[in-house]
């Protein structure tokens, strides 16, 4: 079904991916199900997630809203990054993802000038391939931060982004492998704040492995998402960005023409639920519990009264 050659996981055939699960306990099976009923319905929508357990739970939650009020969902999870799902979004092979807002603007507009949200949700129209729109964001932000040990913060005096030029040692950040040319990622490192770098490709999007590479000394740096329970759990340093290079990121779905507004309002209406503390919380629970997507899902909406 899905053609890109490169993102989060390696697709074998049409139809076949073989994939390494941001955190066990989160995957809701086989990602690409070919021949299934709903799939072959042209009513059903097809709802992806990104290799990320949170971008999964989020995307379970708007299945389920959907699935409430009678609409035909097909699960498309754990599909890789934006190379491998925005254009099959605008092929139409999926119909809502949900994204991040300043990295899915630049995805498509590199040299954006954008820096506030609002600056960004303005921008995206405009930047957005014909056929694609956004929805409301949500409150939760869940952003790619340079996170480092308290102990290698208080050792070296580094608090801030702009202190890593003047950092003697070797740098190695932990991150994906398309950290390394994204516009905040080892180039803008170095082109913002003057700071050379090196990346370890680690393919668990601030998973379990990044963590444990920034705990064992391998890297001195990781990207760890902000609403990730590993930064205060292992008392972790997310560093200041005094130059806004990473930009908000809430948590906005992209989706496509098939999607009407009333399962527009449904989404936007689960996205009015998702706070800050509520992202955390989802995050914790799968992190602690290793509970499923399914299950963090139907709580949440029952607790926010989404779904009764």
């Amino acid at each position: 079904m899905f053609t890109a050659k490169r993102g989060r996981l390696a697709l074998v055939g049409a139809v076949a991916i073989g994939a390494m699960v941001a955190l066990a306990g989160c995957s809701s099976g086989d990602p690409l199900k070919s021949g299934s009923d709903s799939s072959a319905s042209g009513d059903t929508i097809v709802i992806g997630s990104q290799q990320y357990y949170s971008n999964e739970i989020i995307a379970e939650a708007y299945a389920q809203a959907l699935e409430n009020a009678g609409f035909k969902v097909d699960r498309q999870f754990n599909i890789g990054q934006r190379s491998v799902y925005l254009p099959e979004l605008e092929k139409g092979t999926i119909d809502v993802i949900p994204d991040y807002s300043g990295s899915l603007l630049q995805y498509y507009d590199a040299k954006t000038t954008a820096k506030s949200e609002s600056d960004i949700e303005s921008a995206l129209p405009d930047a957005l391939p014909s056929g694609l729109k956004t929805l409301k964001a949500a409150e939760a932000t869940d952003q790619d931060t340079y996170t480092v040990t308290k102990d290698f913060s208080t050792k070296n005096d580094i608090t801030s982004l702009a202190d890593l030029k003047d950092y003697s040692g070797k740098l190695v950040v932990g991150a994906n492998a398309e950290f390394q040319t994204r516009p905040y990622g080892i180039t803008g490192l170095k082109s913002v704040y003057g700071a050379t770098a090196t990346l370890k490709a680690i393919a668990d999007s601030g998973g379990a492995n990044t963590v444990a590479a920034l705990k064992n000394g391998q890297v001195q740096l990781a990207d760890i998402y902000s609403a990730s329970p590993a930064i205060k759990a292992n008392d972790f340093v997310s560093l200041e960005d005094p130059e806004n290079m990473i930009l908000p990121q809430h948590v906005i779905p992209v989706v496509d023409s098939k999607v009407d507004s009333k399962a527009a309002g449904i989404i936007e209406d689960v996205n009015a639920k998702l706070t800050q503390s509520a992202l955390i919380d989802l995050n914790t629970t799968s992190v602690d519990d290793k509970s499923s997507a399914a299950v963090i899902a139907k709580k949440f909406l029952s607790d926010t009264g989404l779904v009764k």
